[in-house]
């Protein structure tokens, strides 16, 4: 499932390819059995379904070894719910179609991993990851400084190495703005800890600008993903008077469970700043998704998951908001 980079080395290796025309989720599991597969790969709406299949209970998954994400940021709770289902480790990858593709691997470093209880190790194991061998990367600012490894200072992902693209294909101008200083710029805005290891927060056109203050779509995915009745969610921009734009959520729940936006906004005042707080909840069946099963939040899904017209937007003082004339980070408290 996905991951076009793994097929090559699973090629040179002389591992045995298991392919499906479609997936459905009762069939992985079905094949995971008969041909004793070692290791999966998929997208997170992918292995959410699969956790979910009342077959992971039943069949026998004792070969699998590893499940690798990728195609869009994980969460700490769906990586433990993998490993507690399908009785693997999890973990997540990044890559572009641009970088052919894979780039980095949030595998532990020996000496982290005894150290780690298993809050920090699934945090972990749901960054971006650490660089493949032979790939440069550089998390910097726009006049192309690298910023701080602290874990909160923002930048775009910019890389260099034989695994890069040379250009689009008959694009010229295309090429000129993505290759600038002889660097592939990702527009993956990112953070990088004291270890090294990269957390995409963004897309640079995901990012929700509320009142001079950016609001990262993927934080406040994972901690609407936090709540147990939860199943998958999208948080995008929709306008606001006052603050010019305001995070949105959009959720689908799990089979048979119960969730109001009061519930969902009281469980995210929990974890968040209140001016991260989404200020709109819209429940739907289904989210829109790609032909790789990637929620799509761009172009007319975007239209689609914004279109609220019905919802009503909390007041600041709903959302958490201390007060309207304070700057944003003190209404934070940070």
């Amino acid at each position: 499932m996905n991951g076009w980079g793994t097929p090559h080395t699973a090629t040179a290796k002389g591992a045995t390819h298991v392919m499906l025309r479609k997936f459905v989720p009762s069939d992985v599991l079905r094949l995971i059995e008969e041909e004793r597969v070692t290791h999966v790969m998929g997208v997170p709406t992918m292995f959410n379904a699969i956790v979910a299949c009342p077959d992971a209970k039943t069949r026998d998954l004792s070969s699998l070894k590893y499940a690798m994400l990728g195609g869009a940021p994980s969460t700490p709770t769906l990586l433990r719910h993998i490993e507690q289902t399908l009785g693997c480790k999890a973990f997540s990858g990044y890559g572009l179609t641009e970088t052919t593709p894979v780039l980095t691997t949030a595998l532990p470093k020996a000496y982290l991993a005894p150290a780690e209880d298993d809050e920090a190790r699934y945090a972990r194991a749901a960054t971006t990851g650490l660089p493949l061998v032979g790939v440069d990367v550089r998390i910097v600012t726009d006049d192309m400084n690298d910023v701080p490894w602290d874990g909160t200072s923002i930048g775009e992902i910019v890389v260099r190495g034989n695994v890069v693209m040379p250009g689009y294909f008959k694009d010229p101008a295309a090429t000129e703005e993505a290759m600038r200083g002889g660097w592939f710029h990702t527009g993956d805005m990112a953070v990088r800890d004291a270890e090294g290891y990269i957390t995409i927060v963004d897309r640079k056109k995901d990012i929700i600008i509320s009142g001079g203050e950016n609001i990262s779509s993927i934080e406040v995915e994972k901690v609407v993903a936090l709540h147990p009745a939860v199943y998958e969610c999208a948080v995008v921009a929709i306008p606001d008077e006052q603050w010019g734009e305001v995070p949105m959520a959009v959720v689908a729940l799990r089979e048979g469970a119960q969730l109001t936006q009061e519930d969902l906004v009281a469980h995210c005042r929990r974890h968040l700043g209140g001016f991260q707080v989404p200020r709109q909840v819209e429940f739907r069946a289904a989210l829109p998704k790609g032909g790789t099963g990637k929620i799509l939040k761009n172009g007319p899904a975007r239209a689609i998951l914004g279109r609220a017209a019905q919802a009503r937007t909390l007041t600041p003082r709903e959302a958490g908001v201390a007060g309207d004339t304070r700057s944003r980070r003190a209404e934070a408290g940070g």
